[in-house]
């Protein structure tokens, strides 16, 4: 049952050393307050999910917080590589880090079949690919019915799911519009799931009943957070914050200048420092 609350103390009950963790957005949504306090609390040994890693997985590896990566595509979207990972891959710094490749539709079939308590998702896929050479987690499998062959990947099951969204209700149901990507699927899949929001209404009433709206019972933790999704966007709300992603580029190529650009811009800052830095941007709109 949803609980409103700070972001820290939502982060604190949640989420755990150890854990197996999805920080999921997609193009937009990114919950970056969140993995931010993950860093600040120094929460660490997490095995990370993400269909797609950007710069928020890239920080908490240069921060040493990352055992392992399970993802489908990796990168500083419409800029290049994230170094951050990179160096962690190539040269163990600050530490190793395991790397556990998928396809985007490995990726969405698995966290659908976690949603709905499978212990496998089984779908199309990976022909003439041969990142199974290299993942032992990627399995095919013979269909009963028809002798086709078809691919098999295990069931992401997160000890915790982390979004961003743009509404609860006074009740705990969240409200998420735009491109969804698979948040729904990540949120249902894990076993607990915080989201931050940019409001918090009275109620849904006014809304168009084919939104995706997740329910009360579904969510753990809701913390208010205006611009907690920066420097990715939230549709209604404000624009993606391109220069930012060009800066992270040149930011994270030293190991030096990372440390104090994390220094200024997490390590002491706050949640409530996002809805400054996301004014020009609702201009911009």
């Amino acid at each position: 049952m949803a609980r409103m609350m700070p972001l820290d103390e939502a982060v604190r009950q949640n989420l755990r050393p150890g854990d197996t963790a999805a920080f999921e957005g997609f193009t937009h949504l990114i919950p970056t307050a969140a993995a931010h306090e993950a860093i600040r609390q120094k929460i660490g040994n997490l095995t990370l999910i993400r269909m797609t890693p950007d710069v928020v997985y890239d920080q908490m590896i240069g921060m040493g917080l990352v055992k392992k990566l399970v993802f489908s595509y990796a990168g500083n979207p419409g800029v290049g590589l994230l170094r951050r990972m990179r160096d962690a891959v190539e040269n163990g710094w600050p530490q190793a880090v395991e790397v556990e490749e998928h396809s985007h539709a490995a990726m969405a079939n698995a966290y659908e079949a976690g949603a709905a308590g499978l212990p496998c998702a089984i779908f199309r896929g990976y022909r003439g690919a041969e990142l199974a050479r290299v993942n032992p987690n990627i399995k095919s499998v013979t269909c009963p019915f028809t002798s086709e062959q078809l691919a098999a990947v295990p069931a992401m099951r997160p000890d915790v799911t982390f979004i961003h969204a743009q509404k609860a209700d006074r009740k705990g149901n969240v409200l998420v519009e735009g491109i969804i990507g698979i948040q729904k699927e990540a949120a249902l899949a894990a076993r607990r799931t915080v989201v931050t929001v940019e409001e918090i209404v009275d109620d849904f009433s006014n809304a168009h009943p084919n939104l995706c709206i997740l329910p009360h019972w579904t969510i753990d933790a809701i913390s208010l957070v205006p611009g907690g999704a920066h420097p990715s966007y939230a549709h209604g709300y404000y624009a993606r914050d391109n220069a930012a992603y060009l800066e992270w580029d040149e930011v994270s190529a030293d190991r030096e200048r990372f440390h104090v650009w994390m220094e200024e811009n997490v390590l002491n800052a706050r949640p409530q420092d996002f809805a400054n830095r996301v004014e020009k941007l609702r201009t911009a709109q």
